[in-house]
């Protein structure tokens, strides 16, 4: 195609090989959080969680004792916390938890001064992290593959960003308008949302987008509850932060925020965003090819473009 875009929709498009590669060990932060995948947690014990995550070096030598009055739960919660995750009992769960922040320990700077020497490149170096993990996530193609046949079959398809995250939802609906015949864009809250994600199932939408970004604002928890209520279901793209947003989602697909700086980068967001695209692409190439050379004809007829 001449499209140096559908070029690109072509020459990347992911095919499962069928073979993985030998995975590197994993970091701390990443082998903590496996412990919690999939698992469906309480209120309180979705508390104890950030809180090991929040404070691993530290939390993983606690009693339970000392746990339990950090976090602000009794004992048997930490107790039944551990279970949930399918330990014996604490301080099985402390045996494992211990190694990791042993870990994290061993890889950190060695000064404070090593850390703040250049804060730019510390941010970057962040950044590199955030997308090594949405590479490991892609590792297995198929998820990301099936996830794009579903958003590519649902028309309209609906995609929803509340305040911070209305960058991320308006790049994604741009660029998937190019290869999908309805896609429609939510960035209010409250009625407006939920009149937008009434429409959308009723013209025969079977899927939401959502994007939720940190800080997590209510109202997107209440419009992912909505697109649920009316029969919707819904794709989330979040932070690795634990939540009743996930609890709520069909498909939840962590991509971690860069926050060392004034204000939060989102690389790895951004590039799982384009993966999700990638599939929908490849979903119905066809369609795929037809729409850009559409696009192109009329871009070209009207100069849009130097």
């Amino acid at each position: 195609m001449s499209s140096g875009q559908q070029a690109r929709a072509q020459a990347a498009a992911i095919t499962p090989s069928g073979q993985s590669a030998e995975e590197p060990v994993r970091p701390p932060a990443d082998r903590l959080l496996a412990l919690f995948d999939g698992r469906r947690l309480s209120p309180g014990q979705r508390r104890i969680a950030q809180y090991l995550i929040d404070h691993l070096t530290e939390a993983a030598f606690l009693s339970i004792t000392e746990l339990a009055e950090r976090v602000g739960v009794s004992q048997p919660s930490v107790t039944r916390f551990a279970s949930s995750l399918g330990f014996s009992g604490y301080p099985a769960l402390r045996d494992v938890l211990q190694p990791i922040a042993l870990s994290a320990v061993a890889g950190a700077p060695d000064t404070r001064e090593q850390i703040r020497r250049n804060e730019l490149q510390a941010a970057v170096d962040a950044e590199i992290e955030n997308l090594e993990n949405v590479r490991r996530l892609l590792a297995d193609t198929n998820q990301v593959l099936d996830i794009g046949r579903e958003l590519a079959a649902s028309v309209p398809l609906t995609v929803l960003g509340l305040r911070i995250s209305v960058s991320l939802a308006e790049y994604f609906a741009y660029a998937a308008r190019r290869i999908h015949p309805d896609v429609r864009l939510v960035t209010r809250g409250g009625s407006v949302a939920f009149d937008a994600l009434l429409q959308s199932r009723a013209a025969g939408g079977t899927w939401v987008l959502a994007f939720a970004m940190p800080r997590h604002a209510k109202e997107t928890l209440s419009a992912v509850r909505a697109a649920r209520s009316t029969g919707l279901r819904v794709v989330l793209i979040t932070d690795p932060t634990l939540g009743p947003l996930v609890d709520e989602a069909d498909v939840a697909l962590t991509a971690a925020t860069g926050s060392r700086l004034v204000f939060d980068s989102y690389a790895a967001p951004g590039m799982l965003s384009a993966a999700l695209l990638q599939a929908m692409a490849d979903a119905d190439p066809e369609r795929t090819q037809a729409r850009l050379e559409d696009y192109e004809h009329v871009a070209d007829q009207h100069g849009f473009f130097l």
